[in-house]
């Protein structure tokens, strides 16, 4: 068999291979403590699982538009204005099965090939993938633990060339948690609209954020970089709905209508039913949302502060989203009976195999010294595994 070269240059989700590796010991009766997942414990609000089966009660189990249906481009529509002082047609909404899905259409749609396409790093996994699916170039820009992985206009200027296509903003930040600050956002805003450079900003973690930081959409800074960005969003991070996979897109119309008409010719639309329950999430009570962040904040103070304690560990505070990333590199160098720790991976390794603990390599988000934890998990959870966590790294020689 003959696969294309493009699916040849496709590598697996690390996050998701470490969830499945982690989820396979589970099974085989090894008690694994896994800070794998991207996705909340919480189960989907019980006012988000009621409008679901009324939809199916009422029989609302058929095609809609492969876009998603009016309905609920309307409430993508009001949210937006809501929580984003951002004003929408609903022509300028599509829906697709997952913010991934969005981005996945949107790099279809907009890149050509020897595009180039920056990515701040440390970066989620999946956007150098997706640009290069799209025979595009992704290029980084490496921001620095020691200013809080902060991306600067001057970091930017450094890689904008006459071939940059567009860049990828993530705030808050998977996996770093931080988040981008008004003054820099609009240094960007001033930088891509002198350029004519896309922004394509991911802005799915936007309901989780501490410290009292404000969560800023770029897009909301003016009209002319409106028109120069897609802001893309889901409601599986807030609303504890991942595996409904509703996620949606705002920009101008052109790009919207080919995202539209790329989807009418792969997925068509996302679940009839989850539509619906996503309509109640954007629209209902917001309760839920304030419910889980308080306990996020909880684990995020617990977690950052027992692995500063950690001899030779550090962490910066994330003020946003799920995840810490810690730095392990002086432990680098270190032997155990499997070999030498020569960076994330061996780490990585080390942990699931001595300490029954998953841990996601930070060489799969650009930076080898890091390692992503995410404390979408129970407080028990978080002290038992950072205790082993603890406890395995003082038995490296």
């Amino acid at each position: 068999m003959s696969l294309s070269d493009r699916a040849k240059n496709i590598s697996p989700s690390p996050t998701l291979a470490i969830t499945a590796k982690a989820k396979q010991m589970k099974a085989q009766g090894i008690d694994v403590i896994s800070f794998g997942a991207g996705e909340p414990d919480f189960d989907t609000p019980e006012n988000i699982k009621e409008a679901a089966i009324k939809a199916i009660r009422e029989g609302f189990t058929k095609y809609t538009p492969a876009g998603g249906i009016e309905e609920l481009k309307e409430a993508v529509v009001k949210k937006l204005k809501r929580d984003n002082n951002l004003e929408y047609q609903k022509q300028e909404v599509v829906i697709s099965c997952g913010a991934k899905h969005c981005l996945f259409n949107l790099a279809e749609v907009l890149f050509n090939k020897g595009d180039e396409v920056i990515i701040s790093a440390p970066y989620w996994v999946t956007y150098p993938e997706q640009v290069k699916l799209a025979d595009a170039i992704p290029v980084f820009v490496q921001t620095e633990e020691s200013t809080n992985f902060a991306l600067t206009r001057s970091l930017l200027e450094g890689v904008v060339t006459s071939r940059t296509k567009a860049i990828i903003l993530n705030s808050p930040c998977n996996p770093t948690g931080a988040i981008y600050k008004r003054q820099v956002l609009q240094e960007i805003a001033n930088l891509a609209t002198q350029s004519n450079i896309y922004i394509i900003s991911d802005e799915c973690y936007e309901a989780l954020t501490y410290d009292g930081e404000e969560h800023v959409s770029i897009a909301s800074l003016g009209e002319g970089i409106k028109e120069l960005t897609i802001v893309v969003n889901a409601c599986s991070k807030p609303y504890s709905m991942t595996g409904w996979r509703i996620g949606y897109a705002a920009g101008p119309r052109e790009i919207i209508k080919a995202m539209d008409d790329l989807q009418s010719q792969s997925t068509s639309n996302p679940t009839s039913i989850a539509q619906k329950a996503a309509v109640e999430a954007l629209l209902g009570s917001q309760e839920a949302v304030s419910r889980m962040r308080a306990e996020f904040d909880k684990r995020r103070k617990y977690m950052v502060e027992r692995l500063n304690a950690m001899p030779r560990v550090s962490c910066t505070t994330p003020k946003g989203a799920f995840y810490a990333f810690p730095n392990f590199s002086q432990h680098y160098g270190k032997r155990w009976k499997g070999g030498m720790i020569k960076g994330s991976t061996d780490l990585a390794a080390y942990l699931l195999e001595e300490a029954q603990v998953a841990i996601v390599p930070g060489l799969d988000f650009g930076s080898d010294s890091h390692a992503r934890l995410s404390y979408a998990t129970s407080m028990q959870n978080i002290e038992k595994g950072l205790e082993r966590i603890a406890d395995s790294l003082v038995r490296l020689s």
